[in-house]
């Protein structure tokens, strides 16, 4: 059990690099570390020792660790997990293959999908059926499950998912083939109504199958993370912060690995959340670059959107359908390769793409000089002048000019007869682009138009971008908060303990057994308190949300429902509820139809208390640089003299003057010519559209 959390460090394994931040007693201290992908502890433990060493701690005087890693969405990704058997009921092998049979190109004639992660071959059947309600329509047939068990034995298998049609409804069948296994089998066992007990047999075989596939491999790195953590002196609790951003036990995380596939960036979205609650912003828009990939997620009321369902490893850019689905409880956001390693190419119409392929780590973008020869973002940043050579990552890593503009002219610019500044340029568009057009597609699928937000922006790479990107969404106002460039790291810290229970239970609104429903939520909530007592002691607050349709629709909305247990009141309120939240989603209600309730979910978390620190200020008091170098213009499409500031030496209520460049540790802001800057209560940098005031 905690009880102490003067010193808290947070730490997050990116795609590029490892960022490390610890806050002592209200004083943060933050480096990044390159990802060692051979060893990914080894980035945490030397990230540790830089900000002991600043803070003058020995890591013994860490009283918490909170650790998000994108480990598992990368094994996914890039089909390193383990050799994986699945057994399901018999006549549904290949639901894993034949997915939902949408085309969601419907004239692409060599559509392609995602591989299932179990070949044919490696999926094993079983008779045993329950219908639709929870009920048996065949026993398990235990003697093919011994069977069963001997093939996987001598298959030489890591790991194994089971996947039972209508196990959401009654799990029996699975918890009895896992039993029968488990007598033969020494690997884990992972089955789909504990991983993921939702309605709809592809996103839940799925996701069972993503969870055994990457388990052993999480539970190992987890396993080495604490010892080596115990060999340095570090003997405090480590806790992790899952996809829906709350944090769980490493013992909970081993289990259920496939809950951290999206941990770093829910880190990103609290900490943007708690930016929000602190300047009293109740719509914004979140935006977090790093080294490989770019997140946009919508934050209303000081809370980050929810989903229930996510994708990973699309085949096509912004097309839903084109990915893995995993059914779990999820910070929503969308995600696109789009950061500072993100490789620039040119297509076979003669157009600049960026990413999804990113130079990552190792050997780096070109400029690094770490054996990187295809052009990075980072290295058009470097070439337009929104980089100093000598001091990128606190002068951590010397940058070179001449790598960068050779890469660049020699995979962009000869292609397409243009100079190498001007192709620098055409890939830092078409990058800043590309994040419009994913800001704006994830806009209105929830309804909502992006220039009515205030943008947060953090990561590495996200102030070098950002004023650029509210100039195209017509977005007025972007605030760059202290730690700018460890957001994530820094996030894990706000994270409460707290876990999310869910099941799908599906019944008509009209006709539901109130005693039913209300025995479902105490179990939920039984379910998710165990997983929160684990890690802590504290008063813990409920939340209770019911995921609805009407009658023959193919997907859910959620309604947040009045605590439990229900009555007849508390069922007209979800009712009235639903019918808001539906006419906000569609326009209008559908008179008379059936409403039916699909899933329950219950999130449990620790009770925090928030307060306002401040209001956006305009700041009239306009400083002038020491220093000046020269930056690439977009209005003017040269090179021009821009004003440099340490963002340490500016004071509260500074005012800056677009363009100019604000350097910190981490990153650096670029403030475009449209945009000032102002310097906030706390040291946000609030990028303001000029002429706007108070």
């Amino acid at each position: 059990m905690t009880s102490r959390n003067d010193i808290r460090l947070g730490a997050d394994i990116g795609g590029t690099f490892t960022d490390i931040a610890l806050d002592m007693r209200g004083t943060l201290y933050s480096t990044k570390v390159l990802t060692n992908y051979t060893a990914p502890e080894q980035a945490i433990l030397d990230g540790i020792r830089i900000v002991t060493e600043q803070a003058g701690i020995s890591p013994a005087e860490l009283d918490i660790v909170i650790h998000g890693t994108t480990l598992a969405t990368n094994a996914l990704i890039e089909r390193r997990g383990a050799k994986t058997a699945f057994v399901t009921t018999e006549g549904y092998r290949d639901v894993i293959e034949m997915r939902s049979e949408n085309r969601f190109e419907q004239y692409d004639l060599n559509l392609k999908l995602p591989a299932p992660l179990v070949a044919r071959e490696h999926r094993f059947t079983v008779k045993g059926r329950m219908n639709a309600q929870g009920q048996e329509l065949q026993p398990l047939d235990e003697a093919k499950l011994e069977e069963i068990a001997n093939a996987i034995s001598e298959g030489g298998f890591g790991a194994v998912a089971i996947g039972f049609i209508h196990s959401y409804m009654n799990p029996e069948h699975e918890r009895r083939a896992r039993a029968i296994l488990q007598r033969k089998l020494s690997v884990p066992i992972s089955i789909s109504a504990e991983v993921s007990p939702q309605m709809r047999e592809f996103e839940r075989f799925n996701t069972v199958c993503a969870n055994a596939y990457v388990r052993p491999q999480m539970a190992d790195y987890l396993a080495r993370l604490q010892v080596r953590l115990k060999e340095m002196g570090a003997t405090c609790p480590v806790f992790m912060i899952h996809s829906g951003g709350s944090l769980i036990s490493v013992d909970t995380a081993s289990e259920f690995p496939v809950r951290l596939v999206e941990s770093g960036p829910a880190g990103g979205a609290i900490f943007a959340a708690d930016i929000a609650r602190r300047f009293g912003i109740e719509n914004v828009v979140s935006y977090d670059m790093g080294g490989t990939t770019a997140k946009i997620c919508l934050i209303e009321n000081f809370v980050p959107k929810t989903a229930r369902t996510f994708e990973v490893a699309r085949t096509y850019r912004f097309c839903k359908g084109s990915g893995m689905p995993i059914s779990i409880p999820v910070i929503e956001m969308i995600e696109i390769g789009a950061g500072g390693g993100s490789i620039a190419w040119v297509d076979s119409m003669g157009r600049i793409q960026t990413g999804p392929e990113s130079a990552a780590s190792e050997p780096g973008p070109a400029c690094y000089q770490r054996g990187g020869e295809r052009p990075a973002i980072t290295d058009a940043d470097l070439m337009l002048g929104k980089l100093d050579a000598d001091n990128f990552a606190g002068g951590a890593i010397k940058l070179s000019v001449q790598n960068a503009e050779t890469a660049i002219n020699k995979d962009v610019g000869s292609k397409l007869n243009l100079k190498p500044l001007s192709a620098a340029f055409g890939i830092s568009e078409v990058v800043d682009e590309n994040m419009a057009n994913a800001a704006r597609v994830h806009a209105v699928e929830n309804g909502k138009n992006i220039s009515d937000n205030i943008m947060i922006a953090f990561g590495g790479a996200a102030p070098l971008h950002a004023a650029r990107l509210c100039e195209k969404l017509g977005v007025e106002e972007c605030l760059i908060p202290q730690g700018a460039g460890v957001g994530s790291a820094i996030g894990f810290l706000k994270a409460p303990f707290g876990y999310e229970a869910l099941v799908s239970h599906l019944a008509k609104l009209s006709g539901i057994n109130l005693d039913a429903v209300n025995a479902t939520l105490a179990d939920l909530s039984t379910a998710a308190e165990s997983f929160v007592r684990s890690g802590t002691n504290a008063p813990l607050e409920r939340e209770v949300t019911a995921f609805m349709r009407y009658a023959g629709q193919g997907w859910e909305i959620p309604v947040t429902a009045p605590q439990p247990p229900f009555n007849d009141e508390a069922l007209a309120t979800i009712r009235e509820r639903f019918l808001e939240n539906y006419a906000r989603f569609f326009g209008r209600p559908i008179e008379g139809a059936e409403i039916e309730i699909v899933t329950w979910s219950v999130k449990v978390e620790v009770k925090q208390n928030f307060t306002q620190s401040g209001t956006v200020s305009y700041g009239e008091r306009v400083v002038t640089p020491a220093l000046q170098r020269d930056v690439f213009d977009p209005s003017n499409g040269a090179m021009l003299p821009t004003g440099i500031f340490d963002r340490g030496t500016l004071q509260i209520g500074d005012r800056v003057a677009g363009p100019a460049i604000i350097t910190e540790r981490e990153t650096s802001t670029i403030v475009t010519a449209p945009f000032d800057a102002v310097i906030q209560h706390d040291g946000t940098i609030l990028l303001v559209k000029k002429g706007k005031s108070a």
